[in-house]
């Protein structure tokens, strides 16, 4: 009898464990998923090579590097010792165990929305699921006075950060909350498709309404139908989030691309449309500069004699390719340059592998940023097995075909964007060279540092005018 209850004992103490360890392998791939929702693997994986969750990644920004930090369980180098509360203060509030504030290039701004269920799952995964590194990343953050300084980023959350997780709305489905859960929150899009104000602080007033991010314009995300979505089928947009290409619409590059092949494709049918659908109720909002929408430029101007240009197109493989890029004339330039893959009229390839540069929302923009960083920086990505993948051009960047100045640079830009776009936008060199480098920064950012200095040199003439005075008194007394 005493056997039996033990062998009882012992299979329903088994039972209990195997139903433990089952439902820590859920939370584990559940946090896995949510993960992938948040695209940390991007922003904590150093660029060619980087172990996973490891760090190193680089964020150049107008206050200085910031290098992202180990998130694997490493102890001594990751997060391997925090508790859950320690980890949620991180990540909803941009706070360490030790005190050490974070940067928002660490979206945590964002990350406030996620609900407790989620952010739990987050840590199982991150604590059980992630394989620990142990080893700093070889760079460390560096950034200028008076950003460096102790309290800054304090005063900076004190005004900015909001701390209260997303409620959904009674008012409307399940699925549109659950897509704006994810627009707001994991998938932080606001982040980059929000303008920012001088303090870089996302501006809500403008929510969604299209921002320049690292040189790239991130579009307007809003309902309306010449600025915004409001033209596109919740399929396109579906397939846009999952492959980076809706064909009449557009493609992904730069950040946009990279969010494509670390974190919408991974996402359930279910979440992709939910985003789709909660994008469809965001309020339009217009450019009163745009009278249709940037993928609506259909037809190639054919003024062009290509019979008389000055280079030829040579063979894809032949060696004197790109030989001919030495001059800034626009249409030679694209044919030594581009036509060979978009062809002279612009059309691309019949299965669109490679984009038309009508009907094509890079092209027909307002801006012609994404089409300087396009050339730039090339176009990168992986998704749903398929790998897409336009050369880089411009001579700092890592992937170079053949180097283009600017100057060139800006020669393409303008001829593109005239003969398959919407019209010359005369890009100088200069111009060029501000995309590249982010488009500029805030007066604020700019002049923090003399800002900052004047302010220490006022509060020590203020200090000493103090001094004096109580000298002074003191003497009047004695």
């Amino acid at each position: 009898m005493r056997k039996t209850h033990l062998l009882l004992s012992a299979l329903l103490f088994g039972a209990t464990l195997t139903g433990a360890h089952a439902d820590d392998q859920m939370l584990i791939k559940r946090g896995e998923y949510l993960s992938r929702a948040g695209d940390c693997i991007a922003c904590h994986t150093a660029e060619h090579g980087g172990k996973p969750y490891a760090g190193g990644y680089e964020f150049p920004m107008p206050m200085g590097t910031i290098i992202s930090s180990n998130i694997t369980p490493s102890k001594d180098f990751g997060i391997g010792h925090y508790s859950e509360a320690d980890f949620n203060r991180a990540v909803r509030e941009g706070v360490a165990p030790d005190g050490t504030r974070l940067y928002p290039a660490m979206p945590y701004t964002e990350y406030s929305k996620i609900s407790d269920e989620d952010m739990h799952a987050l840590y199982v995964y991150f604590m059980q699921g992630v394989t620990p590194v142990d080893a700093h990343p070889t760079e460390h953050t560096k950034l200028k006075f008076p950003f460096n300084l102790p309290g800054v980023m304090r005063v900076w959350n004190a005004l900015f950060l909001n701390t209260e997780q997303f409620k959904p709305d009674s008012n409307v489905s399940a699925e549109v909350n659950r897509g704006h859960y994810l627009v707001d929150g994991l998938a932080h899009c606001t982040s980059c498709h929000t303008p920012r104000n001088d303090m870089l602080a996302v501006d809500n007033s403008k929510y969604l309404q299209g921002a320049v991010v690292g040189g790239w314009y991130a579009p307007n995300l809003t309902s309306d139908p010449i600025s915004g979505i409001g033209g596109w089928s919740n399929q396109e947009l579906v397939q846009y989030l999952k492959t980076g290409h809706a064909e009449g619409k557009a493609q992904a590059g730069g950040g946009m691309a990279e969010a494509v092949q670390n974190s919408f494709q991974h996402l359930s049918d279910d979440d992709l449309n939910a985003i789709a659908t909660y994008l469809k109720t965001v309020k339009p909002v217009r450019n009163p500069q745009q009278s249709s929408p940037s993928y609506a430029v259909e037809k190639a101007k054919a003024e062009t004699s290509w019979d008389k240009l000055e280079f030829p197109i040579p063979d894809n493989a032949a060696p004197e390719r790109h030989d001919n890029l030495s001059n800034v004339d626009g249409a030679s330039l694209y044919s030594s340059a581009c036509a060979a893959c978009h062809t002279m009229s612009g059309e691309g390839t019949a299965d669109q592998r490679i984009p038309s540069l009508t009907r094509n929302s890079a092209v027909g923009a307002e801006l012609a940023n994404n089409v300087v960083m396009a050339i730039s920086q090339g176009i990168h990505r992986e998704s749903q097995g398929e790998i897409a993948s336009m050369p880089a051009f411009s001579a700092d960047a890592e992937r170079i075909t053949s180097s283009l100045t600017p100057a060139q640079i800006a020669a393409v830009t303008n001829y593109v964007m005239g003969q398959f776009g919407k019209g010359d936008p005369q890009l100088t060199a200069q111009d060029v060279m501000q995309i590249q480098a982010g488009g500029g920064s805030s007066f604020l950012i700019r002049n923090a540092a003399a800002l900052a200095w004047s302010g220490i040199g006022i509060g020590v003439v203020v200090l000493l005018i103090i001094l004096i005075f109580i000298t002074e008194r003191r003497r009047k007394q004695r």
